[in-house]
């Protein structure tokens, strides 16, 4: 059997060795690799601790609003968060993600109207709830006000928007369209751009009626 030259030998070793080096220098790269990589995940779990850290979570939130012992709304919703200062842009805030309900009470404890929507959001340091998606305010006498987003400024005491919206009143005010409009709570007062409806004529009013 003939193994070749010296030459071919020497060269043969010298491959070997060099095969040799690369696979350490690889097998070096491998560890440096995933030591990089367990490294990261470690990173990556610490600001998942430090965001979780900065959220808080609840469950079938129910959350009674009382001045002197006396019931002023209650709010409910199946989830809310609440967010606190380390979190940048939402410091305060409480969000209810799969919606939320308030039931508003008088002085006696009897409903004067509720709101609900699919998304909301309470801005506490600017005194303001968001209420998006399929919002629905239901009057004590049947009035019903519909719109996308509705605001609610606690500090002024006025709902307003800035998309259509619709009203069904029961009383002689009837239905009534807006592009966006701005209330008071108790919708006694509304200012509403490019305003359209109709007029429900009462007994004693002046327009004629049509019909029986």
């Amino acid at each position: 059997m003939t193994f070749g030259s010296v030459e071919e030998v020497m060269i043969s070793k010298l491959f070997l060795k060099n095969l040799t080096s690369l696979f350490a220098f690889c097998a070096i790269g491998i560890f440096l690799f995933t030591a990089c990589e367990n490294e990261m995940k470690d990173i990556n779990a610490i600001e998942n601790i430090q965001q979780e850290e900065a959220v808080d979570l609840y469950k079938d939130v129910k959350i009674i609003y009382s001045d002197s012992a006396v019931v002023k709304a209650q709010l409910t919703g199946p989830e809310m968060k609440i967010y606190h200062d380390t979190t940048q842009g939402k410091n305060n805030n409480y969000e209810f993600e799969k919606g939320l309900q308030i039931i508003f009470y008088d002085a006696d404890g009897k409903e004067t109207q509720r709101i609900r929507s699919d998304y909301g959001i309470q801005r506490a340091k600017e005194g303001i709830t968001e209420f998006r998606k399929n919002v629905v305010i239901n009057m004590a006498d049947g009035s019903v006000i519909k719109s996308e987003e509705i605001f609610y400024d606690e500090n002024q005491k006025i709902y307003y928007n800035s998309v259509p919206i619709t009203m069904d009143f029961k009383d002689a005010r009837g239905s009534l369209q807006a592009l966006s409009f701005k209330s008071d709570t108790e919708f006694k007062n509304i200012q509403g751009e490019q305003m359209t409806g109709f007029v429900i004529p009462s007994s004693s009013s002046n327009i004629p009626s049509f019909g029986q």
